[in-house]
């Protein structure tokens, strides 16, 4: 079972492939892009914050074998 952080990625990342594909339909709307745009920026930062975490407690675990 996922623990809440790994939902929340994982939903981070669902809700970006979401915008995404908002913005390559063929309808656009300049203010809810402009919106979007910004919530896009706001997931991206959550997802490379989660991978850095995640990449660090690797490097964490990695120390302890060698």
């Amino acid at each position: 079972m996922p623990t809440p952080k790994q939902k929340s990625f994982a939903k981070a990342f669902e809700e970006l492939e979401e915008i995404t594909r908002w913005f390559e339909s063929s309808e656009m709307d300049l203010d809810e892009g402009l919106k979007k745009f910004e919530r896009g920026l706001e997931l991206s930062k959550l997802c490379r914050d989660k991978l850095d975490e995640v990449e660090n407690k690797v490097k964490e675990i990695k120390l302890k074998f060698e």
